[in-house]
């Protein structure tokens, strides 16, 4: 499954209410380290699909979402399960070191 883009108008939906957990990746068109980790999150996003989704905001056509999760540097990645932030990561990262946050959550 590839990642998918979340809104305001289905972030409720597709994040705070999905069965499985879902890494939401707040980014911006112009972030340079958000575009480097972008490949590899569509990699995990196949490799684990159906234990996990990967949503992709962006924080400038979305800030009220980025102000209420507390965003305060891109790319931030949080972790969502049951509708609550089950945890965070700030800033680009290699695909393993990537693949092992998220794996964690997953098991």
């Amino acid at each position: 499954m590839a990642t998918v883009t979340v809104d305001n108008n289905n972030f409720q939906s597709d994040v705070l209410q999905a069965s499985e957990p879902v890494v939401v990746d707040f980014w911006a068109e112009w972030c340079g380290p958000c575009k480097m980790i972008a490949p590899a999150l569509e990699e995990i996003s196949t490799e684990l699909n159906g234990k996990i989704k990967v949503a992709k905001l962006n924080i400038d056509e979305n800030p009220e979402l980025a102000a209420q999760y507390g965003v305060r540097s891109i790319p931030t990645l949080m972790i969502f399960k049951d509708g609550e932030v089950a945890d965070m990561k700030v800033g680009a990262a290699p695909k393993t070191a990537l693949s092992a946050w998220i794996g964690g959550a997953v098991a």
